[in-house]
């Protein structure tokens, strides 16, 4: 029983990463139905910013985190304004294939600027040692990884649900035409839901750097790990890419623990096709008739 709340305990941290960028995937999803495959990369220069934060600068989790969200909304903007709106009335296979156009652009920016060499942030940057609660080692770190995560999950449902610019963005979402001759501006709000979803993208990069190792082509991996998140939730549904994302950690850590850690990403997989054969919209999605 230690060993599995242990691993449910692991499960979580890691798959909170994976919820915060699948929020950004179905965010973007959600309002102009665009599969955004350099988002992961987007993770990725988020966690370069946090650690050359920690080496030039020598600033703490809280202010590194800070600055990468800032460079990333940048980033996700300017993606979003040079890339993807002026294709925003082109067939989806147009938008797609720039989408991973994007993706290998950046990374191979970095490459050539940052090497392929892996490199690690300094071990005193996220430790913050470990409490024992009934013969449980519980990792404060991954809780601090969890705490973060609900907070800003909290933050983006206040954003969405309360202000102004949030109803904006729900408003494109279900009916671009209607929102604009209600005079609602569609780029404004398109270009706010990049900024949100890179933001979080970019404090993902930093924590998932600080627990694992980073190089130019590491947000593949967990790039790929959170669209599987936000697919398994239901694509488009922020409580569906929260929940996916913590179900994906989850299971990943268990099939790790119980079986072997070569097979984990086999067993997501699978599952995921077996939700997406039973429930095609996810978990939380909902059905949503196409007019022909």
């Amino acid at each position: 029983m230690e060993l599995f709340i242990q691993q449910i305990i692991n499960g979580i941290s890691i798959g909170s990463i994976y919820a915060l960028i699948a929020l950004g995937y179905t965010m973007v999803y959600g309002i102009i139905k665009l599969i955004n495959f350099a988002h992961g990369d987007i993770l990725m220069i988020g966690a370069y910013a946090g650690l050359y934060c920690v080496l030039l600068f020598n600033l703490s989790l809280i202010p590194s985190i800070i600055i990468a969200m800032i460079l990333c909304a940048a980033l996700g903007v300017v993606t979003e304004r040079v890339a993807y709106r002026p294709l925003r009335n082109a067939p989806r296979i147009a938008v797609l294939i720039t989408a991973i156009g994007v993706s290998f652009l950046l990374e191979y920016v970095m490459v050539y600027f940052f090497k392929a060499n892996s490199r690690t942030y300094p071990t005193d940057f996220f430790s913050f040692g470990s409490a024992t609660i009934g013969g449980i080692t519980i990792p404060i770190d991954k809780m601090v990884v969890a705490g973060i995560t609900i907070a800003l999950m909290i933050l983006v449902q206040i954003i969405i649900k309360k202000t102004k610019l949030g109803k904006s963005i729900r408003a494109v979402s279900s009916d671009q035409d209607a929102a604009q001759l209600m005079g609602i501006s569609v780029d404004k709000a398109i270009s706010f839901t990049f900024i949100i979803g890179s933001a979080l993208a970019g404090v993902a990069g930093v924590m998932y750097g600080a627990m694992f190792t980073i190089n130019p082509l590491m947000g593949i991996q967990p790039g790929i790990k959170a669209f599987v998140a936000a697919v398994f939730g239901g694509i488009g549904s922020i409580p569906g890419a929260i929940l996916g994302g913590l179900l994906l950690g989850i299971i990943e850590t268990l099939v790790s623990a119980y079986f072997s850690s070569s097979i984990k990403d086999a067993v997501a997989f699978a599952i995921l096709i077996i939700i997406l054969v039973v429930r095609p919209s996810g978990l939380l999605g909902k059905n949503v008739k196409e007019k022909v």
